[in-house]
């Protein structure tokens, strides 16, 4: 059987789109003599369609849509289409009813010849880190297999297949029948697995070693075919693959590509799967995380404050290989602590991307605040600004200016502004609410800052391979020692402690939910160190919960994935 897997970047709730790509798929597949093609989880409606699938004649269109495309484009081919589907579905078709809104199954449909074979419901509905589906869909209990040609198809959607071995969340279904085990039991000769798996740095090699698994073990070739492409927070790597009988790797689809990709089951021949660089595969995420939250959003343009820091420097060039250079702006906006250096890094890192970068100084802003705020704050008994150094209402009133020139360009070009702040700094709160926290979208926020500096070595060491004319980011922006430059010769480091320990502390709390004990037992850091970041890190969960949606490459980001209460006195 020749199965054509169309790996698509769908939009959620843009169903004519989506429909114009299958359909595009469907008939470029047949004229490739594919038997079958293969579309990802809720391929219709795009994945994952929260709250939308709860709103009134939103399922109904998905299922109608679906009846159209199999009724009339599936002459001379089969499909299985991921769609949500009301229960009320019959061997008679697909006919939502009134309530189709209410009780609803993330399913797969079966078409061949433009009529309608069956359906498949989703059995295992994950429940944890960014996914709710226990709150959407009522969860099947039957096997299918389906004869298409001759040959026995056994359907599964993502979680039928992980059961939670990939992201530690096995034990869920513990008491769950293997829905793998009972399609095999069934006759199934090969197993196809939609999906819509969100990607995190490694992920993608823990599913293939879950899919040769499943292979081994029951002597069935594996099809298992993942959406592509950036929803909001959550990007899709695609990276679709075919495993044999034997457990080799016969097809693998791009990373981060939409794909239509043929195989034939009856000519399978391994291949060999070579991992890409972790810089590589994060760049590359975040690329796509970018250019699909500005076009899916309806944004044309980015704006971006450029420091001369590092952390502004890797989004800017992440946008540029987003969407283009004319089509970002940057801006400097010097103050009295700036130094001459950060000034200068960033018009070069401007005139290496090929954008053009406006100046817009702080400092008259700065003395107009300070005259309104100092009389009062002499009313009130407090010291007045700069009195005395450090003075963080100082410091935040520099970050809050820049925060409102940067709201003011966007809203007067249009173009949207990308935060720069990285997960070191956001997870222990050191980032200013409505300064440089402004913006709608805030690229490196899963980015720890010792991985923001491995990755800005590796686009400057392969920057032809990136699309760049020359090494975008200025050598002395990487080597030199980060600074907020808020303060008279201030360093990250009179705050924080060295990056490779506090990413260490953050690793281990955030995405390991370890105490403060357990850190210092086995790391062997400072005990006071230690309990004093953990303790940041639980405190600053309001400013978290108030900052731009942030795209997750990690296995624990801030956003849904992540729900700790804001006001809580559980330490640990």
């Amino acid at each position: 059987m020749k199965i054509a897997i169309a790996q698509l970047n769908m939009t959620i709730g843009k169903l004519s789109c989506n429909t114009e790509a299958i359909v595009w798929a469907i008939d470029e597949a047949r004229q490739q003599g594919a038997d079958l093609v293969v579309f990802s989880e809720l391929a219709v409606c795009g994945y994952p369609p929260r709250d939308l699938l709860h709103v009134e004649g939103f399922v109904r269109e998905c299922a109608q849509t679906a009846k159209m495309i199999g009724e009339i484009h599936t002459k001379d081919i089969a499909i299985v289409l991921g769609t949500p589907l009301p229960l009320e579905v019959d061997a008679g078709g697909i006919e939502p009813g009134p309530e189709a809104h209410t009780h609803i199954a993330n399913s797969l449909v079966v078409y061949k010849d433009n009529r309608f074979v069956g359906y498949y419901d989703k059995r295992l509905l994950p429940t944890y880190d960014v996914f709710d589906e226990d709150r959407y869909f009522v969860a099947g209990n039957q096997t299918r297999v389906f004869d298409i040609d001759g040959v026995k198809i056994g359907l599964a959607i993502c979680e039928d297949l992980w059961k939670g071995h990939d992201a530690g969340f096995a034990d869920r279904y513990s008491d769950e029948p293997d829905p793998v085990q009972q399609l095999a039991d069934a006759g199934a000769q090969i197993i196809i697995a939609p999906s819509a798996s969100p990607y995190a740095l490694h992920k993608d090699q823990r599913h293939r070693e879950i899919v040769i698994q499943h292979a081994l073990r029951h002597r069935l070739p594996v099809v298992s075919v993942n959406q592509v492409g950036a929803n909001d927070d959550l990007i899709f790597s695609g990276q679709s693959c075919v495993v044999d009988a034997q457990g080799q790797i016969c097809a693998l689809g791009d990373a981060f590509g939409e794909q239509l990709l043929l195989v034939d089951t009856n000519n399978l021949k391994p291949i060999e799967a070579k991992p890409e660089a972790d810089e590589r595969m994060i760049v590359d995420a975040l690329t796509l995380g970018v250019k699909d939250y500005l076009f899916k959003c309806g944004f044309e343009r980015a704006c971006i404050g450029l420091s001369g820091g590092i952390d502004s420097a890797l989004v800017a060039t992440l946008a540029v290989r987003a969407i283009g250079k004319d089509k970002v702006v940057g801006a400097s906006m010097p103050g009295r602590f700036s130094s001459t250096g950060s000034k200068t890094d960033a018009f070069e890192l401007a005139r290496n991307l090929g954008i053009e970068c406006v100046s817009m100084p702080i400092e008259s802003g700065f003395a107009g605040l300070s005259e309104s705020l100092n009389p009062a704050f002499s009313e009130l008994g407090h010291k007045t600004l700069g009195q005395t150094l450090p003075d963080l209402t100082q410091e935040n009133l520099q970050s809050r200016i820049r925060g409102t020139l940067m709201m003011a360009l966007s809203n007067r070009t249009g173009a949207l502004v990308l935060t720069t702040g990285n997960k070191s700094e956001i997870a222990v709160g050191y980032c200013t609410l409505y300064g440089d926290m402004n913006g709608g979208l805030a690229v490196i926020a899963d980015l720890p800052k010792t991985m923001v500096f491995r990755v800005c070595r590796y686009i400057n060491e392969h920057f032809a391979s990136l699309g760049f004319d020359r090494a975008p980011i200025p050598v002395s922006t990487i080597e030199k020692p980060p600074s907020a430059e808020l303060a008279p010769d201030q360093l990250d480091s009179d705050s924080l402690p060295e990056y490779h320990i506090l990413d260490e502390i953050v690793l281990r709390h955030i995405e390991q939910l370890q105490s403060a004990t357990r850190i210092i037992e086995e790391t062997g850091f400072d005990p006071d160190v230690v309990r004093r970041f953990c303790k940041l890190i639980d405190r600053n969960e309001y400013k978290r919960q108030q900052m731009a949606v942030g795209l997750r490459v990690t296995s624990k980001a801030f956003g849904p994935g992540r729900r700790m209460p804001i006001a809580q006195g559980w330490t640990r």
